[in-house]
């Protein structure tokens, strides 16, 4: 093969920029048309259950609360930082969530919770989230006393969690829909195709919902 006909053996880390610039902005432009255009009335997502109270630590210290997620559309998980198994898909979606919500306004969170909160102290999950790109005011990153971790996911987030043989923890992978009550309105499974569309378009029904 010719010289002229070679591929070239890399591409420029200017073009690997420029290209994931493009990716963030295709996914903020879908958001910002998501919420212009007009689409036919869907049915109200169900109220499924109440979250419960809560109390815990974020990656940056300080504390979080409920309370202080009032009028906030959120969008939970649940993943520990030593995970080898889905966690790591499951934080990428996130981020990807993340991307798409820039121009969202201040009216959502994303919140993961660790399920492994022993180790993953603030200071880990702060290490954890950098890597994802996360941006503190938009994505929280929680920890807490194990026991109220515990009773948090599976009395209050109606989400299974267990050990296996090895003590590492088997979590849910579905993401958790809550309105600006405070209320379970949907889970969304990591499997399906269409995640992000679905997370994005119960976000902006929910945020249509209460008028934010």
């Amino acid at each position: 093969m010719s010289a002229a006909m070679s591929p070239p053996s890399r591409i420029p880390r200017l073009g690997w920029a420029i290209a994931f610039a493009a990716a963030a902005a295709v996914l903020a432009l879908g958001w910002s048309h998501l919420k212009s255009i007009r689409r036919p009335a869907l049915p109200p997502l169900p109220v499924l259950a109440a979250t419960p109270d809560f109390a815990f630590t974020s990656q940056a210290g300080a504390p979080v609360t409920r309370a202080g997620l009032a009028g906030k559309v959120w969008i939970a998980d649940f993943i520990f930082t030593r995970c080898p198994g889905p966690c790591p898909v499951m934080t990428e979606r996130m981020s990807e969530l993340q991307r798409a919500l820039s121009n969202a306004g201040d009216g959502v969170r994303l919140v993961s919770v660790t399920v492994d909160p022993e180790f993953d102290k603030p200071g880990v999950l702060a290490k954890y989230g950098e890597r994802y790109g996360a941006d503190p005011a938009r994505w929280l990153f929680l920890t807490g006393e194990p026991a109220a971790v515990e009773k948090f996911i599976t009395k209050g987030m109606l989400l299974p969690l267990a050990k296996n043989g090895e003590g590492a923890p088997i979590h849910s992978q579905k993401f958790v829909v809550v309105d600006a009550a405070g209320n379970i309105r949907a889970y969304r499974d990591l499997n399906d195709p269409e995640l992000l569309p679905k997370l994005l378009q119960d976000i902006d029904a929910l945020q249509r919902e209460s008028g934010s």
